[in-house]
């Protein structure tokens, strides 16, 4: 059924059209202004860390470093480069992942020998393993005790102590 537009219903739906392509404009406007934003930031970040900010390092650190403490596999950042239209390959992710933490802009967690997550967060803290949600959390460095750990030998120093506590739901 094909609606009859009276003339006063017809510059109301111009208008409203061009409104909300003005509106989409904006939006696209200051979405590109905060990735903009975020690419600057980037860049001064991995300048710090003693790091060449390459293009797809910058797009890499620019999806890492948004302000979200998190922890991902080399495989989630592929693929959400990939989605926002960054041209990097699976080897260049973890290289570059490696990258990063070697510069201490992440942790490496490694859950077992074939999962590895990587981590936002350098601060002090340890870590908890879901394993029915494959999934990392952060747990506070105040909420494990570590009461007791071997002498070392005289040429070496503590450096850290990383927990990782792996956990699943009971079964009944």
């Amino acid at each position: 059924m094909i609606e009859d537009a009276t003339p006063a219903q017809a510059p109301a739906t111009q208008d409203h059209a061009a409104q909300e392509n003005a509106t989409s404009h904006e939006a696209d406007a200051s979405a590109h202004d905060m990735f903009s934003d975020r690419q600057s930031a980037s860049t001064a970040q991995l300048r710090a860390a003693g790091l060449r900010p390459t293009r797809q390092r910058v797009a890499l650190a620019s999806i890492l470093f948004d302000g979200k403490g998190r922890h991902v596999s080399a495989e989630w950042l592929y693929d959400i480069a990939k989605q926002n239209g960054v041209d990097v390959s699976l080897a260049t992710v973890y290289n570059t992942l490696h990258q990063f933490t070697g510069a201490g802009l992440l942790r490496e967690v490694a859950v077992d020998s074939a999962r590895t997550y990587f981590d936002t967060n350098t601060s002090d803290h340890h870590h908890m393993y879901l394993e029915h949600e494959d999934r990392v959390i952060d747990v506070p460095s105040s909420a494990v005790s570590v009461n007791r750990l071997p002498d070392l030998p005289n040429d070496l120093e503590l450096v850290s102590v990383d927990v990782l506590m792996r956990v699943r739901r009971k079964t009944r």
